[in-house]
């Protein structure tokens, strides 16, 4: 029998995740929490948890022959109260570099390009709108702010951070390999992805393994492709909704963050599942009954 949630060790708690340690693997479960500006509101988003799991388990059953991943089971071993939102994991010493490929020009991504004409020390073309597409995908790392936001870094600092300059080739190299990948995947459905995040580690073998979560709404910038119109910024299937009311709320983006209207919290529900169903391909409830108790 599964132990319940409040039976095991909890290791950490994140701004969406919990992760509990069973022993040689990690069950690591999705909350509904949603945050903007690093500070999490008092309301959560319905089934936030449960698409972001499910788009993870859907990509991780889709990459493999890229890249190793983390997961062992959606269900077994799952306590029923965590059922859709979490995994059973294997354990990894994870690398100290958050893993970004940006595939459009957008975001923080936008504000160096504007004032260096470069991202991460990669010269790109002048003349760029925002939100255009990059002549090639670029990976443009940062580190992993144990408090505060992350930092991006050049490829000389990553591979310096990591302690490994051919490991972190290897990362940059799967990295790119797994966005060009899930950027023709959603096309074809009618979804740009933008620019995504990874996290990898070592396994006990020494083995390059992908974690954490991969390519949802919350570590990828979804957008519309019927929508797409460069030289502006783009409607998007995450949290970007959440991020426009809070800034437009008069709160001064320190704790504690204001409650969320219902309109807000129905609206960023809507725009997740949708994410879920359009990449997929699938209904949403199905990823529910699935992985039901």
């Amino acid at each position: 029998m599964t132990a319940a949630l409040s039976d095991l060790p909890l290791l950490a708690s994140g701004n969406v995740r919990e992760i509990y340690d069973l022993g040689d693997r990690l069950l690591m479960v999705a909350s509904d929490r949603i945050s903007t500006y690093d500070v999490v509101h008092p309301t959560p988003i319905p089934d936030k948890g449960k698409v972001l799991t499910g788009l993870s388990a859907f990509w991780f059953a889709r990459t493999g022959h890229i890249v190793a991943n983390h997961l062992v089971s959606n269900t077994d071993g799952v306590p029923d109260e965590a059922r859709g939102r979490g995994q059973v994991v294997r354990k990894l010493r994870m690398l100290p570099v958050e893993c970004v490929v940006r595939g459009y020009i957008t975001g923080s991504g936008w504000k160096d390009y504007q004032a260096t004409g470069s991202v991460s020390g990669i010269s790109l073309p002048p003349g760029l709108r925002e939100s255009d597409r990059l002549p090639t995908p670029i990976f443009t790392p940062s580190t992993k702010a144990d408090v505060g936001h992350d930092e991006a870094i050049d490829f000389d600092r990553a591979a310096e951070l990591a302690g490994d300059r051919a490991l972190m080739d290897r990362v940059r190299d799967a990295s790119i390999d797994l966005y060009r990948f899930a950027a023709e995947h959603a096309l074809q459905r009618g979804v740009i992805l933008a620019d995504t995040k990874f996290e990898f580690g070592l396994d006990e073998q020494g083995e390059l393994v992908v974690g954490d979560e991969v390519l949802t709404p919350d570590s990828s910038r979804y957008w519309p492709a019927d929508g797409y119109e460069p030289g502006r910024s783009q409607p998007s299937f995450d949290k970007q909704y959440v991020r426009d009311w809070a800034a437009s709320s008069g709160w001064d983006k320190t704790p504690p963050a204001p409650a969320l209207p219902d309109e807000v919290v129905a609206r960023t529900r809507e725009l997740y599942v949708e994410a879920y169903e359009r990449i997929t391909g699938e209904a949403f409830e199905a990823w529910v009954r699935r992985t039901a108790p």
